[in-house]
């Protein structure tokens, strides 16, 4: 029997060697093991407990995931599609002209560039800069805006492979309580998300720029900032149903109360500046004085028929309104300071709406398109009156009174 004698030093190597060998295994193991043993059993793989969401396809049903998850992923796969605005104006004071600057949130329509914001966003900007995901700046060139529903389109100049489309979904549908999410840049923070609900429906708000009905606003509590404006609201599916637009706050910051321009309204405007290059807006030609603004004893000194409606005081030639032969004012009296011109049709309907004030008419308008026709119901001389029009794209009137 041979006898083999280990030194010191040899058993150390050893012992290192042997505790190399297991550690190795059982990484492999760890790794590798549990898979190769289950193929060998016939199990089928896991999912990773991780997914990598990188579009909205690839979102687990938000019915069946958990509200963490869901967060996790819309975010996911809608955040590289926020994009970050820039815009300088210049501003003027007693001695000089100095520029300044302003942020906002847009989404990206596109892989040709366009990106959807707030027409205040880019209001009178001089210069515009949009900083994606990857923290790549390019600068934008507005195609067109909307001020009366505060919304206008950019595009940038950026390769394909750097834009991710924020899809767009519908505002149809919505109810209150539905789980909402935001996503924009407030305070200039980069993507950020904020959650929670649609609060109400057909919120009326106006534009800060018009004052002109932004028709069916959706209300939401989930935080909105300065700097999120023009970015999306989103549903739990990743897709944009408005975007978000102003806040109601005595103090300037987030209160709950936030709203959001519904996506539909978006989507006419996108396609009228895509194929016109402007927004077409309807536009009968008719000025008018809602008889509320006169007060019951004007109606009742001048003898007018009704006490609601819209007394129309001037048509414009050759516009809709002309073709469909509504009737300017005849007349004028003076009431106190002013001369008040009557005589003219006074609009009491249209498409069987009753029209007391400026917000009806313009909510009868917003959901209108160049070459629809529309029937308007007038009073003339004591009678009522159907007269039928097709709106066009007349020149703009001054506001009316």
């Amino acid at each position: 029997m041979r006898t083999y004698q280990i030194t010191a030093k040899q058993l150390i190597v050893l012992a290192l060697a042997t505790a190399v060998f297991a550690s190795g295994a059982v990484l492999f193991y760890d790794r590798f093991g549990a898979d190769l043993l289950g193929r060998l059993v016939g199990a089928k793989p896991e999912k990773a407990a991780v997914e990598t969401v990188t579009n909205i396809e690839g979102m687990t049903d938000p019915s069946v995931a958990t509200d963490e998850k869901n967060n996790r992923e819309v975010y996911s796969a809608v955040s590289p599609g926020v994009v970050h605005i820039t815009s300088t104006v210049l501003v003027e004071d007693w001695f000089n002209v100095y520029p300044k600057q302003g942020t906002g949130s847009g989404s990206i329509l596109d892989m040709e560039g366009r990106i959807l914001t707030n027409y205040h966003v880019i209001q009178d900007a001089e210069k515009l800069d949009v900083k994606l995901s990857n923290n790549k700046s390019y600068e934008a060139r507005v195609l067109g805006a909307d001020p009366d529903n505060d919304l206008a389109v950019i595009q940038i100049s950026a390769p394909t492979n750097e834009l991710s489309v924020v899809p767009l979904g519908a505002s149809r549908n919505l109810f209150v309580g539905q789980k909402v999410l935001a996503i924009g840049n407030p305070f200039g923070l980069d993507r950020t998300l904020t959650t929670g609900i649609i609060s109400g429906l057909s919120r009326p708000i106006r534009s800060e720029m018009t004052q002109r009905l932004i028709d069916g606003a959706i209300q939401t509590d989930a935080a909105i900032n300065p700097g999120n404006s023009g970015g999306p609201l989103l549903n739990s599916r990743g897709q944009m149903i408005g975007i978000n637009t102003m806040i109601y706050s005595p103090s300037g910051g987030s209160v709950g109360i936030g709203f959001a321009v519904p996506v539909e309204t978006a989507v006419r405007v996108i396609n009228d500046i895509k194929q016109f290059g402007r927004v077409r807006k309807p536009r009968p030609g008719v000025n008018f004085i809602p008889l509320a603004n006169l007060g019951e004893r004007f109606i009742r000194a001048v003898e007018i028929p009704v006490n609601e409606g819209l007394m129309v005081v001037e048509v414009q030639s050759g516009s809709a309104a002309e073709r469909s032969g509504i009737k300017g004012a005849t007349q004028a009296v003076r009431y106190g300071r002013y001369q008040i011109p009557i005589g003219g049709d006074i609009i009491v309907a249209m498409d069987g709406q009753k029209i007391v004030s400026r917000d009806d008419y313009d909510r009868v308008l917003n959901n209108k398109n160049v070459g629809d026709r529309v029937q308007v119901e007038v009073m003339r001389d004591g009678r009522r009156l159907t007269l039928s029009m097709t709106l066009d794209e007349g020149p703009r009137f001054s506001r009316s009174r």
